[in-house]
């Protein structure tokens, strides 16, 4: 039977990513710096090199003008974001930064100033993140582009990835839901339409929305605390994170939300009222907000929230889907979607 399927925008970025990895994937691989959990990682947030008691990890993100640099975001802001979504990745995986690459494409008529301050926001986030701009390449492009290539290293025996959940587990993020979805949503119909907000709070949402920052010392907490089973970083929405967790499991696991219990703070929901948008949808399917979600033992999980900024948000069962219980009492499956490149 003819597929339906004919360009790549009909697959969208993970389907894409899958197959890429369905014809790279080579079981009989052999490397003296590819264990197996090594090839496992292969469809993680990062990749591990076996280098000994320590795995090198090394992620790569691609940023360009037209998708995510929106038209407030300023040049040192967006050399800020490079480095920020790559660091995330190592922040997901537990590991501490080393350094990152960065090659860049750039416009033949951006003018000086504006790299400079690109340069700026690259240096300030690598010391922000305690690492170091350690090479890269330039090129020129007619839309601006830039794509990271971090490197971190993290003990073997407790790395955290996309696979490991339990049935039992907690589930639990590390901060609020939809403030970055909130700004963007201020910066789409203009701040004027929110002359009912304070300045305070339409600059905490534009914040968010244009320099977010990454988890890395909470991740590498979390990861030496020995209590997360599975975690990774929510970028594209955290119904489509959920999903990825789900994919990876060995064992058919499900996921169990609590609506009462996601932290949305009130100005999302201010937002959303204004904007004439769905709260709930804002939190979990936008994505932007770079805090970590993970799977936590049940009986350490209290003693973990003691001592890191930890929301419970719902529990692992055996299900396969994703279900909400609402404010009623009612349980509703829900499908995993987020942001998707390429749809």
């Amino acid at each position: 039977m003819p597929s339906n399927i004919d360009k790549i925008s009909d697959l969208g970025e993970k389907k894409l990513i899958k197959r890429l990895l369905s014809k790279s994937q080579n079981p009989q691989i052999k490397s003296l710096f590819l264990d197996e959990l090594s090839i496992k990682s292969f469809s993680d947030d990062a990749a591990l090199i076996d280098i000994g008691k320590n795995y090198l990890v090394t992620c790569s993100d691609m940023l360009m003008a037209y998708t995510h640099f929106p038209d407030e975001m300023s040049p040192y802001q967006i050399g800020q974001k490079v480095v920020t979504v790559n660091v995330s990745d190592l922040a997901a995986m537990g590991a501490g930064a080393i350094g990152i690459l960065i090659s860049m494409g750039l416009p033949r008529n951006m003018k000086l100033l504006e790299f400079d301050q690109i340069i700026d926001g690259i240096l300030d986030a690598c010391k922000k993140y305690n690492m170091s701009l350690i090479g890269g390449d330039t090129n020129e492009s007619k839309e601006l582009t830039l794509c990271g290539t971090c490197l971190g290293i993290v003990k073997k025996e407790v790395v955290m990835m996309k696979h490991g959940a339990q049935v039992g587990d907690v589930l639990a993020v590390t901060g609020p839901l939809g403030l970055a979805a909130a700004g963007f949503k201020v910066l789409i119909n203009g701040s004027h339409k929110f002359n009912n907000l304070d300045i305070g709070t339409k600059d905490l949402v534009i914040k968010h929305a244009l320099e977010p920052e990454a988890k890395l010392d909470t991740g590498v907490i979390l990861a030496n605390s020995g209590s997360v089973t599975s975690a990774t970083d929510i970028t594209d929405g955290l119904l489509s994170e959920l999903g990825e967790m789900m994919d990876a499991c060995k064992d058919d696991i499900g996921i169990v939300l609590n609506q009462e219990d996601l932290p949305i703070p009130k100005v999302v929901f201010d937002i959303a009222h204004i904007s004439s948008d769905n709260p709930i949808e804002m939190a979990l399917t936008y994505g932007e907000d770079f805090e970590l979600v993970l799977t936590v033992k049940p009986d350490q999980f209290e003693d973990l929230k003691s001592r890191i900024n930890l929301h419970k948000i719902g529990f692992v069962d055996s299900s396969a889907k994703i279900k909400m219980i609402d404010k009623e009492g009612n349980t509703n499956i829900i499908t995993p979607k987020g942001y998707d490149h390429l749809k």
